[in-house]
């Protein structure tokens, strides 16, 4: 064979082979992966909402609101928006806080009252309680370190005159689980307070109608003593005070029963 032959014969090998190699390059090459961004768009609002924390009874004005974006979906009713009242700043401005509001956090009508509708306890009581005072010193509320918001037991202490004609002591659970409103002056616990009032001589309890009735009855009767209860007892099942019908006014007579888990105990003269 010629070297010509040879030569041209290897050159088109060599062209074979390259070409072979090329193809197979882009048969197996890894398919590029594209990233397209898309926006999408979210209808926002303007929502009122807390610029820093209000504390309960707190009197909010302009410079603790502000108005933040909000997503429109995510403005649930109850919200106070921009657009539905744009002066809602402005009405909202001494309103108090019934209860505490966390920066960031959107005001809601339930949250704060608005001046001219009440005292800052008559905001912050429920709806069909009452706010009723009783007289406190250190040995009848648990060493003045009862605070509001905690929950107590209403013990009435009286002395009485047995069959005998000599004087006794008797002491009844009058109620349980009762919130404490206030000590003295003071209706919430401030960051760091680890005591109530030392000079307080007050507690104001949360009750219903009717057993505000009995409280104060009992303040003429003897001494009321509160106990202190644990925190775990908030998760209990019937939380809040019992029903009001504890003290029993009999009909005939100007005593009352004290009723214990539906059977009476003690009968007292109200003279």
């Amino acid at each position: 064979m010629k070297r010509a032959q040879i030569i041209g014969i290897s050159v088109a090998g060599s062209a074979g082979l390259l070409a072979f190699v090329m193809i197979q390059g882009i048969i197996n090459k890894p398919p590029v992966e594209k990233t397209v961004e898309v926006e999408v768009k979210t209808k926002s609002t303007e929502v009122l909402v807390a610029r820093a924390d209000i504390g309960l009874g707190q009197l909010a004005n302009e410079s603790l609101l502000r108005w933040q974006s909000w997503p429109e979906e995510a403005a649930t009713t109850g919200y106070i928006t921009r657009t539905s009242d744009p002066n809602a700043m402005n009405e909202l401005s001494g309103s108090i806080a019934r209860i505490p509001v966390m920066a960031g956090e959107p005001i809601t009508s339930q949250k704060l009252v608005k001046a001219g509708q009440g005292g800052i306890l008559a905001a912050i009581l429920p709806g069909g309680m009452r706010a009723i005072s009783t007289k406190i010193k250190e040995e009848t509320a648990a060493g003045r370190l009862i605070l509001p918001n905690d929950r107590v037991d209403v013990i009435l202490i009286r002395r009485l005159r047995g069959r005998n004609g000599q004087e006794e002591f008797v002491s009844d659970t009058l109620f349980q689980n009762v919130r404490v409103l206030a000590i003295g002056q003071q209706i919430e616990s401030k960051e760091g307070k680890k005591v109530a009032e030392s000079n307080a001589n007050t507690a104001t309890l949360e009750l219903t109608a009717r057993q505000s009735e009995m409280l104060a009855l009992a303040n003429s009767m003897g001494e009321i003593s509160l106990s202190l209860r644990s925190i775990a007892d908030l998760d209990a099942e019937g939380a809040g005070p019992i029903a009001g019908d504890d003290l029993d006014k009999s009909k005939n007579t100007s005593a009352i029963r004290v009723l214990r888990y539906g059977v009476r105990s003690r009968a007292y003269g109200v003279n």
